[in-house]
This record gives structure tokens, C-alpha cells and sequence, in this order.
């Protein structure tokens, strides 16, 4: 039996790397299931090699997407050899927070099922911020709606 087991276990497919078709922001935790202070070679594992990489980022980052110069994904930026900033890009479809918290929500929504947040402006859009022990979680608003999440260290600032 025990040799059986091990067959099957080796015999079984790898998990295949990409994007999650439907990514979950864990505030202060992870998004998409990237977690602060993992390795590149954790997100390779994860998110697979097919990646581009930001020539105009003032960090390395690396962009995720779903097809080939598709603007939907996941932005993954690294200090010191660690992530230290994860944002979705554009849109990604069925992306999520908890209760239910989807994009083109009303700030209201937001605030309403985070809690208490602070506005940080950006360039066309803005940030509702909230900081945790150690990191801090971003919903992004556009025209009045969420469109996106990031969760960066402690204090970061959020606007890309």
C-alpha cells in the first residue's frame, strides 16, 4: 500500500504556477497569495517565469498577467532581495477582499467592511489606506469605485 501512495505522489502533475484566477486580498497578510518578505524564487514557485519586468520602477517589479501585453494582473516589487510591495494592475476579474468586497465597490462599501482608512492622493486616483503592525493595505479608488488592492510595508507609500 505504502509503495502504491508513493507512486501516485510521484505520478501526480505538479500544481501548475500562474496567476490565481481569483485573487484574495488578506489585509495585512498576503494578495493573491503573495506574502511580504518572500524570496523571488518563492514567486517564481508560485506565480510562474512568465513575467515582464518594470524598466521605469524605482524598485525591481515584476508584472504578472494573464496573456501576453494583457494590462490585468498582479505587480510584485522587491528590496533587498524580498517583496516588499504587491498591487494588482488594472482590474484582474473576480479579484476579492474578505465580505465579499469586489471591485467597482463605492467607497462607502470600503469603508463601511474595512473600517476606519486615510486618503493618500495620487496621480488620477486615490488610496484609502490602512495601516497594520506591519504592513499596510491599499484599496484603490478610480472614478469614485474600487479598482484595485496593494499591501506594502508599514508605511510605504502607496501611489504607483
Amino acid at each position: 500500500m505504502a509503495s502504491a501512495v508513493a507512486v501516485l505522489m510521484i505520478a501526480a502533475p505538479a500544481a501548475a504556477a500562474g496567476l490565481p484566477k481569483a485573487g484574495t486580498l488578506v489585509p495585512g497578510r498576503s494578495l493573491g497569495g503573495v506574502r511580504l518578505g518572500e524570496s523571488p524564487s518563492t514567486i517564481r514557485a508560485a506565480l510562474g517565469r512568465f513575467y515582464g519586468t518594470c524598466r521605469s520602477c524605482a524598485r525591481r517589479t515584476w508584472y504578472f498577467t494573464y496573456r501576453p501585453f494583457d494590462k490585468r494582473g498582479l505587480a510584485v516589487e522587491f528590496e533587498r532581495g524580498r517583496v516588499s510591495g504587491v498591487y494588482t494592475l488594472w482590474r484582474p476579474t473576480g479579484w476579492h477582499a474578505p465580505d465579499k468586497l469586489r471591485f467597482g465597490s463605492t467607497p462607502l462599501a470600503v469603508h463601511l467592511l474595512v473600517g476606519a482608512t486615510r486618503t493618500v492622493t495620487c496621480g488620477g486616483y486615490e488610496a484609502l489606506v490602512r495601516d497594520g503592525a506591519h504592513a499596510r493595505t491599499a484599496y484603490y479608488l478610480f472614478a469614485g469605485r474600487l479598482w484595485g488592492f496593494g499591501l506594502f510595508r508599514r508605511g510605504t507609500p502607496p501611489c504607483r
